[in-house]
């Protein structure tokens, strides 16, 4: 007897559905097929115990399980379910017309119970594309699988349930989750605020300059000048996840098993890896491809702490991503693409000491080890950072005074206001939300300055030796300021605040 389940794999962040046949006939051994992996393999051993625990019978017979398509590698032990349903069905201990109509997914322990699977929600979302009635999975990845409407989500917590289920003994109510109202409620709650920082308004302008455009930015200061503080504060003022953003980033969180509750994330992700990183780590990649830290701060902030102590290998993978919004991992067999859309805000001490250029304190840093340490991040990665912020010690006026600091709540409408300016600009443009999205040639018709701006650019430009890239980025912050300001063309002084953005860039700086 013949018996198609269905299952789904997941490559990247898609999913595609796996019909599962099972065939029990005469002979003996078990043989799975199809391009399964060893943990598939060894579902054998779990099935068996599960079935034997349930008062049911593994067959004593050939039994034959054919994973198509045979061209896509299946992998982990979340076909447990899917094909002990089908031995039961194909052996006839189970009863029912309604496998076909469910995608079933659930890695089992040894006495039936279900545990939790990754990649839920793309799995959800290519069943209803493929108009299954629902999806039958561990009760633990309800919540996330709910978020796809229109789509029957039972939640089981064991084979004996799903069983009972197929039969008709047991009714499960269809889990539903209220997605807008869930992320209405939670949107951009953040712990931290701007308002915990005293002084730094220099710093606080050009991270809220940051967050209006989309522009990377990195952080140059002496160790306890609040670098990280203001960091991780970031995300409080970026502009509200949209729900298409949220699906997006959910999507990516759950096929990485990130998901640390279930349901759908609704606040920007604040990424933060530790400076020994891989290279795979953080771009993504792996036997079965797995997406990295910059696509895991998709629609976020990947904040990299004492960038010079990375690895230099690290740093220059991250060029194009940086560049075209994406990470592509090709194998023999396979191609995928992950999202990276992240802000980069990346800090680093002025030298190894962290004193140099300090107002009070000594460096101790010998004759050209200030260049060294600098020269550890290339110019192309310098290149792609729009805005070079030094950030200078707070005083301990500036540590006591009692005026209240300007909270986070306070600066996202201006920076809410600057972004609708500027979906408004690229409404006819798909891939463009940001100043910082804009490619070069659209920079020369939306960034146009007047003679005077030209002169003081064209000075700017010998003067710090910057190249074509740099000033595209100074354009773009430029215009991101005029935003800000709602002003219709960039002035000269939105130029001249741009300019001085690029600290790194400046003759004699690293002395």
């Amino acid at each position: 007897m013949l018996t198609k389940t269905f299952g789904s794999a997941v490559q990247g962040v898609n999913a595609y559905t796996i019909t599962i046949e099972v065939v029990v006939s005469a002979g003996t051994n078990f043989f799975v097929v199809g391009l399964p992996d060893n943990a598939i393999k060894e579902s054998q051993q779990r099935i068996e115990a599960a079935l034997k625990f349930r008062g049911y019978r593994m067959p004593r017979t050939k039994t034959v399980v054919n994973m198509a398509p045979a061209d896509i590698r299946k992998e982990g032990a979340a076909y447990d379910l899917p094909i002990a349903l089908g031995i039961l069905h194909a052996s006839q201990q189970l009863n029912t017309d309604e496998l076909g109509n469910y995608i079933i997914m659930g890695e089992m322990a040894l006495d039936g119970v279900l545990r939790p699977v990754r990649g839920v929600l793309p799995i959800a979302i290519q069943a209803r594309k493929e108009g299954f009635k629902g999806i039958v999975l561990p009760k633990a990845n309800a919540e996330e699988a709910a978020i796809v409407n229109n789509l029957d989500v039972i939640p089981v917590e064991s084979m004996q349930e799903a069983i009972d289920f197929f039969e008709g003994r047991l009714q499960i109510q269809p889990t539903r989750v209220d997605t807008r109202d869930l992320f209405q409620q939670a949107v951009n709650k953040y712990a931290a605020d701007f308002a915990d920082v005293q002084g730094q308004e220099n710093i606080k302008r050009a991270l809220e300059i940051a967050a209006a455009g989309g522009h990377n930015v990195i952080m140059i200061g002496p160790p306890g000048a609040g670098k990280t503080m203001l960091a991780k504060r970031l995300p409080s003022i970026l502009p509200p996840l949209s729900m298409q953003e949220a699906l997006e980033t959910t999507k990516i969180h759950s096929v990485a098993g990130k998901l640390a509750s279930g349901g759908l994330l609704s606040s920007r992700p604040f990424r933060a890896p530790h400076h020994t990183i891989s290279d795979v780590a953080l771009v993504g990649g792996g036997g079965n491809p797995q997406p990295g830290e910059i696509s895991l701060s998709h629609n976020g902030v990947l904040f990299l702490d004492e960038l010079p102590e990375f690895k230099r290998t690290v740093l220059e993978v991250m060029r194009q991503p940086l560049e075209e919004r994406r990470v592509t991992i090709s194998r023999a067999k396979v191609s995928i693409e992950f999202p990276a859309n992240f802000m980069l805000i990346a800090s680093m001490n002025p030298c190894p000491c962290g004193f140099y250029n300090h107002p009070e304190k000594e460096c101790v840093c010998g004759p050209g080890v200030v260049q060294k340490y600098l020269n550890k991040v290339s110019g192309p990665l310098l290149d792609r950072i729009d805005l070079h912020v030094e950030v200078t010690p707070v005083t301990f006026d500036q540590m006591t005074e009692t005026r209240k600091a300007e909270s986070s709540a306070d600066i996202q409408p201006r920076v809410d206001r600057a972004r609708q300016v500027q979906a408004a600009r690229f409404h006819d443009y798909a891939d463009i939300h940001s100043n910082a999205m804009m490619p070069p040639q659209m920079v020369k018709d939306i960034c146009d300055i007047s003679e005077a701006g030209r002169a003081l650019l064209k000075t700017a430009m010998e003067r710090l030796g910057l190249s074509a890239r740099a000033y595209d980025r100074i354009l773009k912050v430029a215009r991101t300021i005029a935003d800000l300001a709602g002003a219709e063309d960039i002035q000269i002084q939105h130029l001249s605040e741009a300019i001085q953005y690029r600290s790194l860039d400046r003759e004699g700086w690293a002395g």
